[in-house]
């Protein structure tokens, strides 16, 4: 995948984010590749939505993000309108979706232009809504102090035809869309709706609609199930219902779900990969859809999401288990595969060496 134009979306609070930027510039310098810094804006500015930000961008096809997992999802909204693939160098503290080290995004850089790296393609969402997001004045402000500047309600996709169906709305969301209560002294009651079957009304703090991806973000952290990135499916999460049911559901990915804010809810916010984008009163829905439009994202080498899972997560082995002594990191026959297993995915056993970390890459 030759690059021809890059977009670069920078952490500017991390020093080493905005120092790691400077190379990727002279690199882009060097092999006489245009290149745009996206997603940005000053203290008081106000920041674009993912179509225009494309657009502004002059449409790379590649988006190079440097940061952590949140600053990664803000190069996806941008890099999914265009089909652009997204390259996370990582300088966060847990990095589900960031790639490669600082002082290895050159050798990122060039791996991607001599189209040697890996596109791994990640599902997306994407929504209707009984009518276009607002977000009312005042309320921004309370739910994003501290925050800078927010994103702007997604506008609606005209070219698409709402009649019941609801309007479009121009949103591509890689982690989750949530639906959360606005008054803590006041849940949200919602009824919830899978493949147009009322599965039951929740009264809860929150519920989650996410993909596999985001399966380890704030669906995991409300007690949902941890998906393999290469599967296809939508969690659906309720955050501390009042009911007996609390369970997650694991939707097909051509299953919608709706969510509809029943007569007696308080307002409900909605928002998408972490941010504010609207809220909803009584008697509004959203209808939360499997995209056709997947993200693609650069991979260097197989990645090990399981091994992954076990290092981000500290997962410990169960006491009882002492006994018996360590178990081995890997269990497979050391034989070649037979032919009847070769379509299976297997982590990858060879490790390379772990390499100390470098000063200049912690934040």
């Amino acid at each position: 995948m030759p690059v021809s134009r890059l977009g670069l979306v920078v952490h500017e609070g991390r020093p080493v984010a905005v120092q790691t930027a400077k190379t990727v510039r002279t690199w882009c310098e060097r092999n006489g590749i245009g290149w745009t810094d996206i997603d940005v804006w000053k203290e008081h500015g106000t920041r674009r939505g993912g179509m225009d930000e494309m657009h502004h961008a002059g449409n790379p096809d590649l988006v190079v993000t440097l940061g952590g997992d949140g600053t990664f999802l803000r190069g996806a909204r941008i890099a999914a309108k265009n089909d652009a693939a997204v390259l996370g160098v990582d300088l966060g503290k847990v990095g589900f979706l960031t790639e490669v080290a600082c002082r290895d995004v050159e050798e990122a850089l060039d791996a991607v232009h001599q189209d040697s790296a890996t596109i791994e393609q990640r599902m997306t969402l994407t929504m209707r809504a009984s009518r276009p997001l607002e977000i009312p004045a005042g309320i921004e402000s309370l739910l994003r102090y501290g925050h800078g500047p927010a994103l702007p309600p997604p506008p609606v996709r005209t070219e698409m035809e709402g009649n019941g169906w609801g309007v479009a709305l121009d949103v591509t969301a890689l982690n989750d869309v949530v639906l959360e209560k606005l008054s803590r002294d006041h849940q949200v009651a919602l009824g919830v709706y899978l493949s147009g079957r009322l599965l039951a009304s929740y009264s809860a703090d929150a519920v989650i609609v996410a993909t596999p991806t985001g399966s380890t973000a704030y669906s995991f952290a409300a007690g949902g199930p941890i998906l393999s990135p290469n599967t296809q499916g939508i969690v659906f999460t309720p955050v501390a219902p009042h009911m007996t049911f609390n369970r997650s559901v694991v939707a097909a990915p051509d299953e919608p779900v709706a969510l509809r804010v029943l007569p007696h809810s308080g307002q409900a916010a909605v928002s998408i990969d972490g941010q504010l984008r609207g809220v909803l009163d009584p008697g509004d829905w959203i209808g939360v859809y499997g995209s056709r439009r997947p993200l693609r994202l650069v991979r260097l080498r197989p990645t090990d999401f399981y091994g992954r899972v076990r290092d981000r997560f500290r997962l410990t082995d169960a006491p009882a288990t002492a006994v018996d002594g360590e178990s081995e990191t890997f269990w497979r026959a050391d034989t070649p595969v037979p032919e009847d297993l070769a379509h299976l995915r297997l982590a990858p056993e060879a490790q390379a060496p772990e390499i100390p970390p470098d000063p200049a890459c912690e934040t």
